[in-house]
């Protein structure tokens, strides 16, 4: 016997918080450093280029924070879930999401497989129509 026993429910509740508070507390703080490093450039005189590689500069850190902010609340959404008693469990059909899963992609609401077969899906389905714009596909 190995000596460690298995995880009640209120302990593997209580890990899979702390995980994804932390998750979401690293997003938040990159989301603070990514606001602090947006210059104001309003004073300034630039010629075109110039103001085309700011713009550059200013959407895409716009987009990172959109990201960032998705993903917070994707996070929020999973810790509910932990509080429900359904995090873990995949949406489609059912079974344990698995650990290796949710630890990169802790809101992960599919397993694997389901997650696979929905990107099949959506592929087919954009090949079918073209000129389509793409969505992100989210776990």
């Amino acid at each position: 016997m190995s000596g460690t026993k298995p995880m009640t429910n209120r302990e593997r509740h209580d890990v899979l918080r702390r995980m994804l508070e932390e998750r979401r507390g690293e997003i938040q703080e990159k989301l603070r450093a990514i606001r602090e490093e947006i210059p104001s450039y309003q004073d300034e005189v630039r010629d075109t280029e110039e103001q085309s590689v700011t713009d550059f500069a200013q959407e895409m850190d716009f987009a990172l924070m959109e990201m960032k902010a998705q993903t917070l609340i994707r996070i929020d959404e999973a810790l509910q879930r932990v509080d429900q008693g359904t995090y873990g469990t995949c949406d489609e059909c059912g079974q344990d999401i698995a650990a290796a899963r949710l630890s990169a992609v802790p809101f992960a609401l599919l397993c694997l497989e389901c997650q696979e077969r929905e990107e099949t899906l959506a592929a087919e389905e954009r090949a079918a129509t073209p000129g389509r714009a793409l969505a992100p596909v989210f776990g």
